[in-house]
């Protein structure tokens, strides 16, 4: 398939799933996965419309951070049954996707929010200017929730199935690489791109984090530790609204020398949720890709 200047470039995301590839442009949604017989199934939906107001700075990205979350449930349900080769494709009610959404988002704030702050407390005891100072209690606060989230990457990627949809999650980025260079979508040349994007997820996270110690630095110190802990989960869309407006800032400023190096942390972070993919997960990737595509030209 070739992007020639004649046609507007859409704005594609993606997600790695199980032996596959989810892709989103502005209006629809595809996944492509591989089975164990070495077929490529394709699951294909439109999305729905969002009203205007939902489209504003900030709300916008929680209204995103909400979407990848149900869709990455439908993708990663297809895809098991797929590469599983069960025979159901029964999808999932909205209830199930509220129940399995809202079980990931406890366990995420129990990681990400209860540990690290539970974790700070106990060195403010052994350390009295950490438990005085608002600064330098959110800083730590902040790099414990680094290195146990750093911990966290670390340890599943010796999962071997998670290792293979990492090689996915390096597949997905070559392949929107290429499309956004307008390059023809052909192995040979998504090849040669980098599994590692800008706009990804990932660098998503690592800004998320950053921004958290800046926002939390606001709550006060002589807060008691349980109004610290609901506090930080009220301020999770205002965090995830400012994280996605610089996310697509530093992609759209790519090339300034100053954002260049701003983004360098999320590149790095990468290296950890990425890996190096074969030409059959590559195939893959641009299979999801092309089908989005064609399905905007279809609804345009």
């Amino acid at each position: 398939m070739l992007i020639t200047n004649k046609e507007k470039m859409k704005s594609i995301g993606g997600q790695a799933v199980i032996e596959g590839v989810m892709m989103k442009s502005p209006k629809n949604w595809t996944v492509a996965v591989r089975d164990q017989k070495g077929g490529i199934h394709l699951k294909k939906e439109k999305l729905r419309e969002l009203p205007q107001f939902l489209k504003l700075p900030v709300l916008r990205g929680v209204i995103a951070l909400f979407q990848a979350l149900t869709l990455g449930i439908k993708a990663i349900e297809f895809s098991a049954s797929k590469a599983y080769e069960e025979e159901t494709e029964e999808s999932l009610g909205r209830f199930s996707i509220a129940v399995t959404i809202s079980v990931a988002m406890l366990l995420g704030i129990c990681l990400f929010i209860l540990l690290p702050l539970y974790a700070t407390k106990l060195l403010g005891i052994v350390f009295q200017d950490i438990s005085t100072s608002s600064l330098l209690f959110n800083l730590v606060d902040g790099i414990v929730r680094v290195f146990i989230f750093l911990l966290y990457v670390i340890l599943i990627g010796m999962w071997k199935e998670m290792a293979r949809i990492f090689m996915y999650h390096g597949a997905e980025h070559k392949v929107i690489h290429a499309y956004e260079e307008g390059k023809e979508l052909t192995l040979d040349n998504v090849k040669n791109y980098s599994p590692l994007h800008p706009r990804c997820g990932t660098s998503f996270l690592m800004i998320v984090m950053v921004v958290s110690i800046l926002v939390f630095s606001f709550i006060p110190q002589h807060w008691p530790f349980l109004h610290k802990f609901l506090s930080r989960i009220v301020f999770i869309p205002l965090i995830a609204g400012f994280s996605f407006e610089f996310l697509k800032l530093s992609f759209r400023w790519k090339d300034n020398p100053l954002m260049r190096l701003l983004i360098q942390p999320g590149l790095l972070l990468q290296r950890l949720t990425t890996r190096e993919p074969d030409e059959a997960q590559m195939e893959v990737a641009l299979n999801a890709l092309i089908e989005v595509l064609k399905l905007e030209n279809e609804n345009a």
